[in-house]
């Protein structure tokens, strides 16, 4: 063998003896919170309610950041009826209770009449909508998880960026978050 090949073979074995002590230390060094905390009710874990919709906040309970990735949670106050268009998530499970109100809560062919106790429950990968019925102001709690990048595109909705977006680009700004668009709102639907 010649010195050039044994010296490539060898540091092809190196990395690959490696490379499962840098997937450990990867793993041990996740940034994650270390100590429990509280969110007061009407308040947002960093202190700026997102502003979505007309007249609707979201008030981040549980970051990304707070879990390293793996849940993301937050209160919507609304106050217009209706919900966001038909709907399926990559990699996230959704999950919904209601606070106070009513919502439909379409998952696959299932159309939900949950009220305020009530909670539903939305797998990944299975077409799902929404829409708050009634004029008075309803709450409800959402859960992603894994989060995804689903408050990273709260986010960009909140500051004008996806305003500002061609629908194609929504488009694929919603396929890179981990979502995508493939219906109407349920706002169509009456209540049973």
């Amino acid at each position: 063998m010649r010195r050039s090949s044994f010296l490539r073979f060898c540091l092809a074995i190196g990395c690959v003896a490696i490379t499962p002590f840098k997937v450990v230390a990867k793993s041990l060094n996740k940034e994650r919170v270390k100590k429990g905390f509280m969110v007061a009710s009407g308040k947002d874990r960093f202190g700026k309610p997102l502003s979505l919709f007309e007249g609707d906040k979201f008030y981040c309970k549980v970051s990304a950041k707070d879990t390293d990735g793996d849940l993301y949670i937050f209160d919507s106050t609304r106050l217009k009826e209706g919900g966001p268009p038909l709907h399926f998530h990559y990699t996230q499970d959704e999950w919904w209770y209601i606070i106070s109100g009513e919502y439909l809560i379409k998952v696959g062919e299932e159309v939900f009449h949950a009220k305020a106790g009530d909670c539903v429950f939305g797998p990944r990968g299975v077409p799902h909508t929404f829409a708050k019925v009634g004029e008075a102001e309803s709450k409800l709690l959402m859960l992603f998880q894994p989060a995804g990048k689903m408050e990273e595109w709260f986010n960009l909705v909140n500051d004008g960026t996806i305003a500002k977006m061609t629908e194609e680009e929504k488009d694929d700004a919603r396929k890179a978050h981990g979502f995508e668009h493939i219906g109407p709102p349920l706002k169509q639907l009456k209540k049973s």
